[in-house]
């Protein structure tokens, strides 16, 4: 009996929270053959998949810069996979590549479908190549970088902070001299931020007393606010922006499950002048090495530090990890474990 591939599946559009078992289908298939490669493609055993809230409004079907996932088609996402066989000049037997295979185990890619291991610095572990050097690390970087420009001494404030993007935000800010206060959702993750990743303060928003406690720290006003959350602490800190801060509108997680609440505070962008810019990681490939450049320095340096939260269970586990994402119940980057990269490769 020939080996079989899983793959995940859209059944419906989740109207709330996602259903496991019920938004998605699993289905099977053959394991694709080594001898139906052609010139230019390599087959590849998925390792990890990472799991981030962009997937959850890819499932709105809605104009976006992607087209949302149809129903009936594989669920999609972002891995870090290990070729197993390789008729590509680019990849050889064993490298890692880093491609949008979707939630599958196993996939054909083609050339320009992969991220080769070569355009990424030294890594200690593939799962690096979806975290800090990965998108995670260098959706953080160019949202400052190019939007945010935090200066020494200025205050950068992170929603989302303990998030997977956050994290790095709000520690590449304190690199760049910046006084950082972050935002989460719990006491834990808040002395997370503080005491391993030395934001200067990090506020709960679920504490009864958060609205007070987010004036006093910013008493001296936002220079930079990194949104990864959107709606009410979005408003909020609109009435704490200084003259001519940058809002870096990166992600929108409290909007994605239920029906989205418009800003009342929008003024503010003209009372204080208020640069407030949307961005998306893919359209600025050409700085991705450089990005990677910094982010591997810093890594090396001790300079910034990385957390992940790996679920196990294979690619059956990724349908209640993206439900949990949007819980909130992760710290720094989401992965879902789908073959344990230590096992020796699958012979086929």
């Amino acid at each position: 009996m020939a080996a079989e591939n899983l793959s995940i599946h859209l059944a419906e559009r989740p109207t709330g929270e996602i259903i496991p078992g019920q938004t998605f289908s699993q289905q099977t298939s053959p394991i694709p053959s080594p001898a139906d490669l052609q010139d230019g493609e390599i087959l590849v055993e998925v390792l990890y998949l990472s799991l981030d809230p962009s997937l959850r409004a890819q499932l709105i079907d809605r104009r976006s810069y992607v087209p949302p996932v149809a129903i009936g088609a594989r669920m999609s996402g972002i891995t870090v996979s290990r070729v197993l066989v390789t008729k590509s000049k680019l990849a050889a037997e064993g490298d890692f590549v880093v491609a949008l295979t979707g939630w599958t185990e196993y996939a054909v890619l083609k050339d320009g479908q992969f991220e080769p291991q070569a355009n990424y610095p030294p890594v200690k572990k593939p799962q690096d190549m979806l975290s800090a050097l990965g998108l995670t690390g260098i959706t953080a970087w160019i949202g400052l970088n190019n939007i945010g420009k935090p200066q020494a001494g200025e205050l950068v404030v992170v929603s989302g902070a303990a998030g997977a993007t956050g994290s790095v935000a709000g520690q590449i800010a304190k690199i760049r001299g910046a006084t950082v206060v972050g935002i989460a959702g719990t006491d834990d993750k808040c002395r997370w931020l503080t005491e391993e990743l030395g934001f200067d303060a990090a506020l709960n928003y679920k504490a009864e007393d958060f609205k007070e406690k987010f004036i006093e720290a910013t008493k001296n006003y936002i220079d930079v606010y990194f949104d990864n959350v959107g709606g009410e602490i979005l408003d909020l800190a609109l009435t704490r922006a200084k003259e001519r801060a940058r809002f870096i509108e990166c992600g929108m997680i409290s909007q994605y499950n239920g029906v989205p609440k418009g800003i009342q505070n929008l003024s503010q962008l003209m009372k204080m002048r208020i640069r407030m810019e949307g961005f998306i990681v893919f359209d600025h490939k050409d700085q991705f090495p450089q990005a990677r450049t910094e982010l591997a320095q810093w890594l090396a340096e001790g300079k910034l530090k990385k957390e992940e939260t790996i679920l196990k269970g294979g690619l059956k586990a990724a349908e209640a990890g993206l439900r949990d994402l949007l819980r909130g119940v992760n710290t720094g980057k989401l992965l879902v474990e789908v073959r344990d990269p230590n096992e020796a490769p699958r012979k086929l």
